[in-house]
């Protein structure tokens, strides 16, 4: 408590430097560099005007070096650098906090009473919103229906994205609008890349599958600006506030980058964003149009796009070589055609925009797998890192080729702890070996590239360290681990949130490791994660987070600098 109590005394002594200081020291027990040449070190210097780092070493040797620097003595605390969430939505976790939390409900009367506490904060005619409900984690694991809702919301439209964000719930008042305002949800048809939940008189059930969701969500009323600004900003202090400084924000369109921008233009982005462009919409056009985005300021970039293939295993989206091992007429659906896919992808290669694809079952991942490989062709071994986001469920076969043809694996830790439960019952005992196959992708030559892909699972990168070394949920279960040869060390997991996240993002000569010439970014922890037990990562304390060799967030402050 005292090194905290010393640490919250001297970061705003050391943010109130004069202008005219060129260079900062930090000294600490343990700083971890990710450098290979220079895996530790005792003291870092970095320009105060660049936020570049100068150099690491020894503090006797760095005092010596920068004589006229103030010295930030941090004692007994470790630092690393930057942690880097490789697949994240930052406007759906401001969405998300700004509406009804069903994360971790237990059955349907649970997400009900919290439904109607979260109500008596609404307006009338307002719609009730809410994100997290799982009936994986229910005693009765079939999907909910209106009734469920109806009961206690009549006439309030209601829509609750499922924890994975591929289907949602609602009622009979939120159908209403829908139909009111288009065709009819009744009936044996289905949209394109989705599915219609119905009861054996073909009306809807209640749940909308992937694409067949966003008729009802297309009729919520859209946020003003200042709403949108707001729940952004909530979003980006939550993310720095557990120790993340940068954040690869996929699937984003034309007008949430403009926010992104105007935010960046009045010094207001605490981390950096990659963004990755909506799919074949317009901010991929922009980007084929005027070429790849970078803000001036260094902390915001759009290079990408992230297409989607299929959907999600919890929800038996994902598309699959042969029927779900638990649904056997179900083969999961495909969000594009392969042939949309295909052109979306020629068209993205064309100008030069890295491509990330979603993709979780092992058809979706094949289709990916071999689309990419007939588009990059000749030029297959040039530097392009395209990516598999999420790479969840792959064929044994087809892990070998994420190598051969330099796709990187985009994987998210936490899902695995997630789905642990339940996965094997989708897929089986033999498939489910290419699942969440984090050593079998790396002992492949494959690169991988760690996040959370929050507002799916949470924001926090250390719960993504304790799933990647422990591969079990914060009880300690199962024992060993769930498939425990598929862990991760804890150096594994440390690289892919910072210098395997930066190479995905190809801002290795910008962010991911404490060397000098790159910007100072960095987190201050109580331990050293590379030495304290499997079960402590996740109980890591973020003491402080930096961007640019400044604090963004400081433990026991409201806000960041």
């Amino acid at each position: 408590m005292r090194r905290v109590a010393c640490l919250a005394l001297l970061l705003p002594c050391l943010h109130a430097l004069p202008a005219q200081a060129e260079v900062k020291l930090l000294l600490a027990e343990t700083i971890r560099t990710g450098d290979a040449a220079q895996p530790v070190a005792g003291a870092m210097a970095w320009d105060s005007d660049s936020g570049r780092v100068l150099q690491l070493g020894s503090a006797e040797a760095l005092r010596k070096a920068y004589p006229q620097a103030a010295a930030l003595d941090l004692g007994k605390v470790t630092v690393v650098p930057g942690l880097i969430d490789a697949h994240a939505h930052i406007m759906g976790l401001g969405n998300t906090l700004a509406q009804a939390d069903l994360t971790g409900a237990r059955n349907r009367a649970e997400v009900v009473a919290r439904l109607q506490a979260f109500e008596k904060t609404l307006a009338p005619g307002e719609w009730l919103l809410g994100r997290g409900w799982d009936q994986n984690r229910w005693d009765n694991t079939d999907f909910p229906t209106v009734a469920d809702l109806d009961a206690a919301f009549p006439q309030r439209p209601v829509y609750l994205e499922r924890v994975d964000g591929h289907a949602g719930w609602v009622n009979s008042a939120a159908l209403r609008v829908a139909e009111k305002a288009g065709k009819s949800l009744s009936g044996d048809w289905q949209p394109e890349g989705g599915r219609i939940l119905r009861d054996a008189a073909g009306k809807p059930s209640g749940v909308l599958v992937d694409g067949a969701a966003s008729l009802v969500y297309a009729h919520i009323p859209e946020l003003d600006d200042a709403s949108r600004e707001k729940r952004l900003q909530a979003a980006l202090q939550e993310a720095v506030s557990n120790g993340l400084t940068g954040v690869h924000d996929m699937g984003v369109p034309r007008e949430d980058l403009a926010l992104m921008k105007r935010l960046a233009d009045q010094g207001k982005l605490p981390l950096r964003i990659d963004a990755y462009a909506d799919g074949n919409n317009a901010a991929l056009d922009d980007l084929c149009k005027t070429g790849l985005y970078a803000h001036p300021g260094g902390r915001l970039q759009m290079r990408g796009v992230k297409l989607y293939m299929d959907g999600a295993l919890g929800s038996r989206g994902a598309a699959l070589l042969t029927a779900y091992s638990d649904d056997p007429h179900n083969h999961g659906l495909l969000m594009t055609s392969p042939e949309e896919f295909e052109v979306a992808v020629r068209k993205a290669d064309g100008c030069k925009v890295q491509v990330a694809t979603h993709a979780i079952g092992d058809r979706g991942n094949r289709i990916v797998l071999d689309t990419y490989e007939k588009v990059l062709g000749s030029h297959k071994d040039t530097d392009h890192r395209w990516r598999i986001e999420h790479s969840q469920v792959v064929a044994l076969e087809d892990i070998p080729r994420f190598a051969k043809l330099g796709v990187i694996a985009s994987m998210q830790p936490t899902h695995a702890t997630s789905d642990m439960g339940w996965a094997e019952q989708r897929v089986g005992p033999e498939r489910i070996l290419g699942a969440y196959a984090w050593q079998r992708f790396l002992h492949s030559g494959a690169r991988l590239a760690l996040g959370s892909d929050f507002p799916v699972e949470q924001v926090d990168p250390r719960l993504g360290l304790y799933a990647a070394v422990t591969r079990q949920d914060r009880d300690g279960q199962p024992p060993g681990g769930w498939q425990p040869e598929q862990r991760l060390s804890a150096a594994e997991a440390l690289r892919g949130f910072t210098s395997d996240a930066a190479w995905a993002g190809h801002d290795e000569a910008e962010v991911g490791k404490l060397v000098a010439g790159l910007r100072a970014d960095f987190v201050v922890l109580d331990r050293d994660p590379l030495t304290i037990a499997a079960d402590q990562l996740d109980d890591l304390k973020v003491l402080s987070t930096w961007v640019d060799g400044e604090p963004v967030y400081k433990a026991g402050e409201a806000s960041g600098s």
